[in-house]
């Protein structure tokens, strides 16, 4: 299986990591915004082709499919285009800017035939996952989500510290992927939601901290704090208060209200995640999170946004 991937930062990197563990599937072109990255890129990783015209990365021969590592204000666009050309698609973080865009996708994706993939790695992390199925099974009952997502970014650099040429935003990025998370989690596209933002920074033009909380149905909350003003331990923090117990997730691993470490299968969940997009491909299947099964977090995130005015 030959990959395109579009994308020289932070999130094409772990692609192309987690592209190179899976078997009969090579990265034959790379697609960057200057020549210097893209040269760069591809000589680091052994890709055999770089430019920064999109259109020539996905029409090399024999191209299957299409990674875009890209900024999110690019996804719609590029997403459609891929799909037009045949291409199967796992567009990297949030579907799109909007809600209007990201049905723009899910139509294209449907009048292609060809798969559509967000990449929501959450969806593929063992500790999400392991809480899912005990919730679905019946042996966690769910009280609280508390997610909190913390960096120190009052500067436009990546997770590696390196200058990025678009700039975050909370809401598009950070929560997206949590209220996916909670979704998924819960199966609740029906939330009552809220949210509040603080002051616009004046360089970067996006609010630097936020908050939404959301109610499920039957009574289930979920809360979440993001800043980019905080100094410390930057990611992502869970806490799942059940009946049962609390768990404490952070990346891959797993501790319960005690402080012990529940035992998972190990594997990362980017790793699953790239196994899952090209696995869906050969098996001619709907792969998990598709585009259309995240259009109710779009919807969410819509409503969330109207919320904070």
């Amino acid at each position: 299986m030959k990959i395109c991937l579009a994308g020289t930062g932070a999130m094409g990197v772990t692609h192309v990591k987690a592209l190179k563990k899976i078997a009969g599937v090579e990265v034959v072109s790379v697609n960057s915004r200057t020549q210097e990255s893209g040269r760069a890129f591809a000589a680091e990783w052994g890709v055999p082709h770089w430019s920064t015209g999109l259109e020539e990365s996905i029409d090399r021969p024999g191209v299957d499919a299409v990674i875009l590592a890209t900024p999110s204000g690019l996804h719609a666009d590029q997403t459609i285009l891929a799909l037009s050309r045949g291409k199967h698609v796992q567009v990297e973080i949030p579907m799109s800017l909007n809600l209007p865009d990201a049905e723009r996708i899910v139509a294209a994706a449907r009048t292609s035939g060809r798969i559509c993939m967000v990449t929501h790695t959450r969806r593929f992390s063992s500790p999400h996952r392991e809480i899912r199925r005990r919730i679905h099974e019946g042996t966690f009952h769910l009280h609280h989500m508390v997610v909190e997502t913390y960096f120190f970014r009052r500067e436009n650099l990546n997770m590696l510290g390196q200058p990025r040429s678009w700039v975050d935003n909370l809401l598009w990025h950070h929560a997206c992927h949590s209220v996916d998370l909670a979704y998924w989690v819960l199966n609740e596209p029906n939330f009552e939601v809220w949210g509040q933002k603080g002051p616009t920074h004046g360089v970067l033009g996006v609010p630097m901290d936020m908050t939404v909380a959301m109610k499920s149905t039957n009574g289930r909350l979920f809360t979440m704090a993001m800043s980019f003003n905080n100094k410390g331990p930057f990611g992502g923090f869970y806490r799942y208060i059940g009946e049962e117990d609390t768990y404490k997730v952070y990346r891959d691993s797993m501790t319960d209200g005690d402080g012990k470490e529940v035992p998972l299968d190990g594997m990362a969940a980017f790793d699953r995640q790239d196994i899952e997009f090209t696995s869906a491909i050969r098996e001619g299947r709907e792969p998990e999170s598709s585009a259309a099964s995240c259009l109710p977090t779009m919807a969410l995130l819509h409503r969330i946004e109207k919320a904070m005015g």
